[in-house]
């Protein structure tokens, strides 16, 4: 059973580390930075679950199939991902993408058909700092997959399980990537528009209002489009984007403060099209992504004004 990650940032190199412990044969695809850094210091992560520290084996190229690789990368560089990962995606080959949103699904099933790419989400606060060290934030860590199509190989299912108790495999999927969805543009659009964290915005006297507001225009799509979201897991989600002092922000808010480019099209751009598409007014979300897509131009402006 060999494994291949897509990258050795935060989410690869996290649940990497973790299949690592429990004794999986697993490789990391990196860039060559990447790759001479883990060679010099190996790959660290630290977590309330515990550290790690060891040597790992790093490509710069992929060499063969896989049984399973794992794919973590921005939305924005999923076309180079599809290119780097493509000679290790064989016949039995599972793709498992922890990107956020759904639209990476279209472009993944393209490139090697429906039956080989599984659903996932990630549930996790994870960073990677300036020395290289991946961070986890937090105590939340879960890994939930599924299939969408033919079911999960064995050895692909027991490789996953075998992290223990926050590996979950789902019977359906595509309900639990459209409830990760919902929260997520909900989170990044409300900590962006108002650059605050969840806490700041609920300590205002409209603040915790509009967050279920949104959540609720998100919430709407996922049912206009087949996969009403259960009552519990919109309470659960509420509990989390509502909770008074929460230090809680999206990774977009912290790639906006820090000026990069964000994955604003891939979550909120897909989410709105989504609701036009369903028929559906989406007044907050609309105002969301504007917000975004003016930073966007204004970043792209500054960016050619340089050169």
């Amino acid at each position: 059973m060999r494994i291949l990650v897509l990258g050795a940032g935060a989410i690869g190199g996290y649940f990497g580390a973790r299949l690592l412990e429990r004794g999986a044969d697993v490789e990391f695809l990196v860039r060559p930075a990447r790759a001479a850094r883990l060679a010099a210091t190996g790959l660290r992560v630290v977590s309330a679950h515990g550290d790690f520290a060891r040597p790992v084996r790093a490509l710069t190229r992929a060499d063969g199939a896989r049984d399973l690789v794992l794919l973590s990368c921005k939305a924005y560089d999923l076309d180079d991902a599809i290119a780097a990962i493509r000679p290790a995606v064989g016949p039995h080959t599972r793709v498992l993408p922890l990107l956020n949103g759904l639209r990476h699904l279209a472009a993944l099933d393209a490139a090697f058909g429906a039956a080989r790419v599984l659903g996932g989400v990630a549930h996790i606060s994870v960073t990677l700092d300036a020395e290289g060290t991946v961070r986890h934030l937090g105590k939340l860590e879960r890994l939930t997959f599924g299939s969408r199509d033919r079911g999960v190989p064995a050895p692909v299912r027991s490789a996953l399980l075998a992290l223990g108790p926050q590996a979950v495999e789902s019977t359906d999927i595509l309900t639990a990537m459209w409830d990760k969805f919902a929260l997520i543009a909900t989170l990044a659009g409300m900590t962006c528009l108002m650059r605050a964290s969840v806490g700041e915005i609920v300590a205002t006297a409209d603040g915790a209002d509009l967050i279920r507001r949104l959540h609720g225009e998100c919430c709407a799509v996922a049912a206009r489009s087949g996969h009403a979201l259960p009552a519990a897991a919109v309470t659960a989600a509420e509990a989390i984007l509502t909770g008074a002092g929460s230090p809680l922000k999206a990774s977009m808010l912290r790639d906006l403060e820090h000026g990069a480019r964000t994955e604003g099209e891939h979550i909120l751009g897909d989410m709105r099209a989504r609701a036009a598409g369903c028929g559906l007014d989406a007044p907050l979300l609309a105002a969301a992504l504007t917000h975004l897509r003016v930073y966007e131009a204004a970043r792209r402006a500054s960016h050619a004004s340089a050169v």
